[in-house]
């Protein structure tokens, strides 16, 4: 099983943070009960090209994303339904997965320094602190 590394969740739940939240704060200094937007997508910015593998990738670590299908868009659907029956927590981490994955895979696929370039424009609200540190960390562990 491919699963999620530590370096990319972490970066994944403060972008998830920044999504839901608007505004960049760690998931963990900010209660998101009941805060979550229903249309919350964190794939939305970067599904069109891998959002069947994203979810491919999550399925070990995340058994209810098995329900979740990829429309012809990209769009993942089933979410809706998901989230009227999931603790908020566990569809947290499910989100944080999804984009984990994806993360992992620009970062196999382009390296660091494109996917923290990417990362930035996406997500200009984001520090480059954040990036540099999530690539940083990765490259410590493959070297």
């Amino acid at each position: 099983m491919n699963r999620a590394t530590p370096e990319m969740r972490a970066l994944a739940k403060q972008l998830i943070a920044c999504e839901a939240l608007d505004a960049c704060e760690a998931l963990e200094n900010k209660s998101t009960a009941g805060k979550i937007p229903p249309d919350l997508d964190v794939g939305a910015k970067l599904r069109p090209h891998l959002a069947t593998l994203m979810l491919a990738l999550s399925h070990g670590e995340i058994p209810w994303l098995r329900a979740v299908r990829v429309n012809a868009d990209g769009s993942l659907e089933g979410m809706e339904a998901i989230q009227g029956q999931l603790d908020p927590t566990k569809l947290i981490e499910g989100l944080v997965v999804l984009l984990a994955q994806l993360l992992g895979l620009l970062l196999a696929l382009i390296g660091p320094s494109l996917t923290a370039r990417l990362g930035r424009e996406i997500w200009p609200q984001t520090s480059s602190k954040i990036w540099t540190s999530a690539m940083e960390e990765k490259n410590e562990k493959t070297h």
